[in-house]
């Protein structure tokens, strides 16, 4: 350094890399890609089906099988839809004649009384109808069919039971 504006001599910021310990390796231990692989890669190639290696035998079979779920869940949309149209209809109904209809929700029905009032008060009633249409379909339709599912997933754990006893196994 032979004046205040020089730089100091260079110096390496670390010491020069070491040799590792141990020798480099020279070859992969698998196999070289010599071909593209055996399954078909691409999701929209359809894909070869698996053969089943034991199909179920007879005995096998639950007796309730899904078509009786899916009765059961149609006849529970339906009983949900049909209430809940029941109650919202009425009330999406009651709306637009207040909002573009006011002469006729303001004439008078009797008395004092206006439409627009009587059928503010008509929509207790006709909740407490969508709610009693609600348990009867439920009661009629959804309950019969829930109670001879349970009946047959009932009989189908009794038979497993009674076949699994007979093979000598434990669950």
């Amino acid at each position: 350094m032979t004046d205040a504006f020089s730089s100091p001599p260079h110096r390496r910021p670390y010491p020069p890399p070491r040799q590792p310990p141990y020798p480099p390796r020279t070859s992969s231990p698998y196999p070289p890609h010599t071909s593209s692989p055996s399954y078909r890669t691409y999701p929209w190639v359809p894909q070869d089906p698996d053969p089943d290696p034991d199909p179920p035998g007879p005995r096998d079979t639950p007796l309730g099988h899904h078509s009786d779920l899916r009765v059961l869940r149609s006849a529970y949309r339906r009983q949900r839809r049909v209430a809940t149209l029941t109650a919202l209809g009425y009330f999406v109904l009651f709306l637009p004649l207040s909002a573009f209809a006011p002469s006729f929700m303001t004439s008078e029905v009797t008395g004092g009384l206006s439409t627009g009032l009587l059928l503010g008060l008509l929509q207790l009633p006709v909740m407490c109808l969508a709610i009693w249409l609600y348990e009867y379909t439920a009661r009629h339709r959804v309950d019969p069919l829930a109670d001879r599912i349970r009946e047959l997933a009932a009989v189908d754990a009794r038979r497993n039971t009674r076949r699994d006893a007979g093979r000598g196994a434990v669950r």
